[in-house]
């Protein structure tokens, strides 16, 4: 995990996106965290930028969809894509031909 909080900050900060470097790093790390518990392993982690965007791409080996629980307040997990729809604009997933799913978040 600390190999991807790397790699979003140093990518981010050289495209000038160090406003939104500490979130991203969150997002990250839940959808890695996801893909490791959930999809098979983490395949690819992708950072795009267009303009004051910026998308984190985290593919996986599984097809089945994310979903976001709702955790009784006692739950030690569950609330991590919660966590991502509340710091993205969007977020959402796709399962383009293969084995593979591509769950990702935009981030302003």
């Amino acid at each position: 995990m600390a190999t991807a909080r790397r790699f979003v900050d140093t990518t981010l900060t050289s495209w000038g996106g160090d406003g939104v470097v500490f979130d991203a790093q969150l997002v990250v790390s839940e959808l890695v965290t996801n893909a490791m518990r959930h999809g098979g392993g983490a395949v690819q982690l992708r950072l795009l930028c267009h303009g004051p965007e910026y998308a984190c791409v985290v593919t996986d080996f599984s097809k089945a969809a994310p979903i976001a629980s709702s955790p009784d307040v006692f739950a030690e997990f569950g609330r991590g894509l919660r966590l991502v729809e509340a710091l993205s604009r969007a977020w959402g997933w796709l399962t383009p031909a293969g084995p593979r799913k591509l769950v990702w978040a935009i981030l302003v």
